[in-house]
């Protein structure tokens, strides 16, 4: 196909200039798909070039007729939005934008905040055996940026098809806690689901000794706790594991909710989800770490009953903060990872799954050392504050309004999050040039600041109801699109370099 003709051919038509996405040209037996980006909005749209048969199947406006090849026939154009139900037929002709499962393969997902970063988390991969988790967002992201299932899902759908990349992926429905928010996710046609049970987590410092033997004597599965686990010695990894009476009712109470939680979860999967599907378990979002008996615990009881899981999300020990490296021990995390590994190798196997993953730089070694392949890693924040220190670049005055509200916001939208974040420790903005902006996003408080803030920044709105900052954003965005690119895919391919794949 002759990409100067084929531009040239839809500028007459339509009277402005359109740039074909060279890595999106598919064919697919006489039908040609590609993505154009209108230079002077930055808007992009699907061009459809076939049969009738072929190209009445989507939406949109016919241009006229062109002869790719002087031998052939003329075929008709058409040149379509890029909405639900084009992308959905757009998918039966070229499969491999369907999202799948992952299996125990090594994996890594790439959450994308705006919607437009995934030729990015695609170029990071290249190269790379780590099976990409292209499409990622969690009920707390997407309702921060007025988001949802469908829409992220075919945003991300939308960037595979502009990269080229016709590779396996997946879909991560991300810390789910309700049955309603699984049902959309299934519905959306999403491959993964992370199960977030925490709201039945028991904080075991907020009950004394007597109130929790009273609690765990109450229940009708005493016996079976007590019957399997008391006592019990689990040989792992050169330790040895036992349930003594205090230990046991500690971690049932703790934990005992919760993993009835992921169980019916888990039914209602399979009941509802005709699909093949995998289940990740999280448990990280709790106030102390996963000790190596909890571990056992929920990996035991979820065998128990059945529930068949491929990832399992601990709270490993240290500080695992927003959008900052590892805060903490790294002896100390050396040596628990080796447990839960040697754990999850024995139960299992099953991977080990990273929370909070973005630029945990210095525990990632330590992760790859003893978990081997069996990992999954989260990172979402990351590619935002990369796409924003783009913004810092290139549109300064937009990134200092930004800056200075997301300090008026911070101290709301701080409430969901577990951070340590200094403000005074926030460089003065006024006192910094232009040149150096984007340096603000090295430093720890200011990427909480800025991570935190995203759906303030995303959302807020002028008086008139015109957006704030949105479309100025995504604006500076779009017209240094390779810029934004380069930048997001170098962060994401350090932390794949650390992790040893």
């Amino acid at each position: 196909m002759d990409r100067e003709m084929l531009e040239g051919y839809l500028k007459d038509r339509l009277g402005k200039v359109l740039e074909i996405y060279p890595a999106s040209v598919k064919r697919k037996e006489d039908a040609i798909f590609f993505m154009v980006k209108n230079r002077e909005d930055g808007e992009k749209y699907l061009v459809v070039i076939g049969s009738a048969d072929v190209t009445e199947e989507f939406s949109g406006d016919y241009v006229g007729e062109i002869a790719l090849e002087k031998s052939k026939a003329k075929s008709k154009v058409k040149i379509s939005e890029r909405n639900h139900n084009n992308l959905l037929v757009l998918r039966q002709y070229l499969p491999w934008l369907n999202p799948s499962v992952c299996g125990k393969r090594s994996s890594f997902g790439t959450g994308d905040r705006l919607g437009i970063a995934t030729p990015a988390h695609v170029k990071a991969f290249e190269g790379k055996e780590c099976f990409p988790f292209l499409a990622q967002q969690s009920v707390r992201e997407m309702s921060r940026t007025g988001r949802n299932w469908l829409s992220v899902l075919d945003d991300a759908i939308w960037g595979i098809f502009e990269s080229g990349y016709e590779g396996a992926f997946g879909a991560d429905a991300d810390h789910v806690k309700d049955l309603e928010d699984i049902k959309t996710a299934i519905d959306a046609g999403y491959t993964m689901f992370t199960i977030d049970p925490s709201d039945h987590v028991l904080d075991p410092s907020t009950i004394d000794k007597a109130a929790a033997e009273h609690v765990f004597f109450e229940l009708n599965e005493r016996h079976d706790f007590l019957s399997k686990y008391e006592e019990k010695v689990y040989e792992i990894g050169g330790r040895k594991y036992t349930f003594d009476r205090d230990s046991l009712i500690e971690t049932v109470i703790t934990y005992g909710k919760a993993v009835d939680h992921v169980e019916k979860c888990y039914l209602f999967l399979k009941e509802n989800n005709r699909n093949p599907f995998e289940l990740e378990v999280s448990v990280d979002e709790t106030s102390t770490p996963t000790t190596p008996l909890a571990h056992i615990f929920i990996v035991e009881e979820l065998k128990r009953r059945g529930v068949v899981f491929t990832n399992l999300a601990l709270r490993f020990v240290g500080e695992w903060q927003k959008a900052i490296d590892y805060i903490g021990d790294l002896k100390e995390l050396d040596s628990t990872l080796a447990e839960h590994a040697a754990i999850a190798e024995v139960l299992g196997p099953y991977k080990l799954s990273l929370h909070s993953g973005s630029d945990k730089f210095s525990a990632y070694p330590y992760f790859a050392k003893h978990v081997g392949n069996l990992f999954h890693v989260k990172t979402a924040g990351t590619s935002y504050l990369e796409a924003i220190r783009v913004v810092a670049r290139f549109s300064p005055e937009l990134y200092r309004r930004i800056h200075e509200f997301a300090l008026q916001r911070f101290e709301k939208d701080r409430a969901s999050y577990h951070v340590t974040t200094d403000l005074s420790k926030v460089p003065d903005i006024s006192k910094i040039p232009d040149s150096q902006l984007e340096d603000l996003l090295n430093e720890p408080n200011t990427r909480q600041v800025i991570h935190i803030t995203y759906g303030s920044v995303l959302t807020a709105r002028n008086s008139d109801g015109s957006y704030l900052f949105r479309d100025e954003l995504f604006k500076t965005l779009s017209e240094h699109e390779r810029e934004h690119y380069e930048q997001v895919a170098s962060h994401i391919r350090k932390h794949l370099d650390l992790l040893g794949v």
